[in-house]
C-alpha cells in the first residue's frame, strides 16, 4: 500500500500565528490569579490546531508565537524583583524550547496519518502520541538547563477543578498528558466529521469520563497534628530595608498569641531567621527561649554555613538541644540562589549578576523530618515544583507536609498564588495535608483533598493554630510517577522517531516500486 499524502496544514499560516497568539493569552488565565481551569483546554488546543500539517519551520515560528505569548503573560511576576532583563531572558529561554518542542509535534501530525491512514488511528493513536509529545516537551522544560523551570506545567493549572484528582493516580505529568490527549481527540473528531456515528466520538467521551469519573485515590486517616505557625510579614525581600534580627522579631512578635496553647510544633517559613542559628549563639537562645515558651519543638529555616558551603536550611529545633535535624534546599534557584557559570553571564549582565552575592550549595539531604514519631515532608520554597523532591518525602514516611516559603520579592503578584496552587496539587497528588507558610503569605493549611482548612490574609502579620490531619499509605503518583514521566517522555519521543523511521522506508519503497502497467500517458504523434 503507497504512503498517504501529507495532510494539508488546518490553517493558513497567518491564522495559525493568529491562533498561537490567542492560545498563549488564553492559557495564562487559566493559572491563577484568574484560574479559570477549563481554558487550559482552550489554550491547548489553539496551540495544537495551530500545529497540524506544518512544515518544521512553520511549527517553530507558532511554538515560538505560543511560547512568547503564554510566558511573557505568565512570569510577569518577575520585573517585581529583577526589572525587565531576567523577564525576557527567562520568557525567552521558554520560548526557545516551547518552539523546538513544537517540531515533535508537528511531526507526529504529519507522519501518524501518512503511515496509518485509518480514522481509528486519528481518533486514538494519534492523540495518545501528541499527549506524550507535549508532556515530554514539559518533563524536558522542567530539568533543564541546569534544574530547569518546572513552573507552567498544565496540570498544574488543575488545582482547583473537578480534575484535579487524577494527580493521586498519575502524577502532575500524567494528568497533563490525559489534558492534552483529551485535547487532541475532540480536535479529531471534528476533523474526521463523522458525527453522525457516534462510535466516532468514543475516544474523545472515554478520556472524558476517565478524567471526570474516577475517584481520588484513598489514602489512611492516622489522627492528628496540632500545628502553630506564624507569617511575621517583615522586612524579609531582597531589596527590604532592615534592621538587625528584623525579621527574627516579626516572627517572634506574629507568634506571641501561640504562647500559653498546647501545640505539637511551631512552623515558621523559610528566611524567618536573619541569622545562622548554627553558629550565632544569640540567635540559638532565642530559639531555645521560644521552643521553651511554646513547650513543642520549632521548624525554622535560614541561611546556614557549613565549612565552605551555604545552604537554604530547615531545622527542627529543641529547647536545649539546638538543631536535632538538617534538611537543605535540593534545587536552589539559578540565577536567583546561585549563579551557575557566573565566569560566562556576568560579563553578560555585571550590575544584575553582581547583586546575587550568596552562592547556595544544593542539598542532599532528605526532605524530611521525624517529629516524635509523626514524619513530615518538606519543600523549601520553589522546592514545592520538584517531583522528586515530594515524592521522596512521602516514600521516607510523609504523614504531613510543611513548606515554607518566603514571597516578599513577589508581593502583589500573581507569584505567590501559583506557588500556592503548586501546594494544593501537592496535597491531592500525595493524599496529605499541606501547611504552606509564607513569611508575608499567602498561607494556608489544606486538607488532603486540596480544600483549605485555614489561612492568613497575604501581607498582614498572623498565626494558625489548626488539627491537621494525618495520612498513611502512598498513593499511585508516588509508586509509579518515575516510571510514567519515562514512559511519557522517552516513550513519546521514540515513538515519533518510529514514525519518522516508518515515513522514510516507505518513502523510498514508493519510489523504488515501478507505476502499474496502464497507467502512463500516451503521446499521439
Amino acid at each position: 500500500m503507497p504512503l498517504a499524502a501529507a495532510p494539508r496544514p488546518l490553517l493558513p499560516l497567518w491564522a495559525a500565528v493568529l491562533a498561537a497568539v490567542l492560545g498563549g493569552a488564553v492559557l495564562d488565565l487559566a493559572y491563577p490569579s484568574v484560574g479559570w481551569w477549563p481554558l487550559a483546554f482552550v489554550g491547548v488546543a489553539l496551540a495544537l490546531v495551530s500545529l497540524i500539517g506544518r512544515s518544521v519551520w512553520g511549527a517553530l515560528l507558532v511554538g515560538a508565537v505560543f511560547g512568547a505569548t503564554f510566558y511573557l503573560i505568565h512570569i510577569m511576576w518577575i520585573t517585581r524583583y529583577l526589572g525587565e532583563v531576567p523577564w525576557f531572558a527567562l520568557a525567552g529561554l521558554e520560548t526557545v524550547f516551547m518552539a523546538v518542542g513544537s517540531i515533535p509535534l508537528a511531526l507526529a501530525y504529519r507522519w501518524m496519518p501518512r503511515l496509518f491512514p485509518s480514522r481509528w488511528a486519528s481518533l486514538i493513536a494519534l492523540p495518545l502520541l501528541v499527549g506524550g509529545v507535549w508532556t515530554a516537551r514539559e518533563l524536558f522544560m522542567g530539568s533543564w538547563p541546569y534544574t530547569g523551570f518546572p513552573w507552567a506545567r498544565i496540570g498544574m493549572s488543575q488545582s482547583e477543578s473537578p480534575l484535579a484528582h487524577i494527580a493521586s493516580w498519575t502524577g502532575v505529568a500524567g494528568l497533563t498528558f490525559l489534558m492534552v490527549a483529551f485535547t487532541a481527540a475532540v480536535i479529531e473528531w471534528a476533523r474526521v466529521a463523522r458525527f453522525r456515528d457516534l462510535r466516532t466520538a468514543l475516544p474523545a467521551v472515554g478520556m472524558a469520563a476517565l478524567l471526570l469519573l474516577v475517584p481520588a485515590f484513598p489514602t489512611t486517616p492516622s489522627g492528628t497534628l496540632r500545628v502553630g505557625s506564624a507569617q511575621g510579614n517583615g522586612p524579609s525581600g531582597y531589596f527590604d530595608e532592615r534592621t538587625r534580627n528584623a525579621v527574627l522579631n516579626a516572627q517572634l512578635e506574629a507568634s506571641a498569641p501561640l504562647f500559653g496553647e498546647d501545640l505539637d510544633v511551631l512552623l515558621w517559613p523559610e528566611g524567618g531567621i536573619d541569622s545562622d542559628p548554627l553558629t550565632n549563639e544569640s540567635t540559638a537562645a532565642v530559639l531555645d527561649a521560644l521552643s521553651e515558651r511554646v513547650e513543642a519543638p520549632l521548624i525554622v529555616n535560614a541561611a546556614t554555613t557549613r565549612g565552605d558551603d551555604t545552604f537554604n536550611t530547615s531545622m527542627l529545633w529543641v529547647a536545649g538541644e539546638g538543631a536535632v535535624q538538617l534538611h537543605d534546599k535540593t534545587n536552589p534557584v539559578p540565577m536567583g540562589e546561585y549563579v551557575p557559570d557566573r565566569w560566562f553571564f556576568e560579563p553578560l549582565a555585571p550590575d544584575l549578576i553582581g547583586l546575587i552575592q550568596r552562592e547556595y550549595t544544593p542539598g542532599t539531604n532528605p526532605p524530611f523530618f521525624d517529629l516524635n514519631g509523626v514524619g513530615v515532608g518538606l519543600a523549601i520554597c520553589f522546592d514545592v515544583i520538584y517531583d522528586e523532591v515530594i515524592w521522596r518525602g512521602a516514600e521516607d514516611g510523609a504523614q504531613v507536609y510543611m513548606f515554607q516559603t518566603n514571597n516578599a520579592d513577589f508581593r502583589d503578584t500573581d507569584e505567590n498564588l501559583q506557588q500556592l496552587a503548586f501546594a494544593r496539587m501537592r496535597a491531592i497528588e500525595t493524599g496529605r495535608s499541606v501547611v504552606n507558610l509564607s513569611t508575608v503569605g499567602t498561607s494556608q493549611v489544606l486538607a488532603p483533598d486540596g480544600t483549605m482548612i485555614d489561612g492568613l490574609p497575604e501581607g498582614e502579620p498572623g498565626h494558625m493554630l489548626t488539627e491537621v490531619p494525618l495520612r498513611t499509605g502512598l498513593t499511585p503518583a508516588v509508586l509509579l510517577g518515575p516510571w510514567i514521566k519515562i514512559l511519557l517522555g522517552w516513550g513519546s519521543l521514540a515513538a515519533v522517531v518510529a514514525l519518522g523511521v516508518g515515513v522514510t522506508v516507505a518513502t523510498r519503497r514508493d519510489a523504488k516500486t515501478p507505476a502499474p502497467a496502464g497507467t502512463g500517458v500516451a503521446l499521439n504523434g
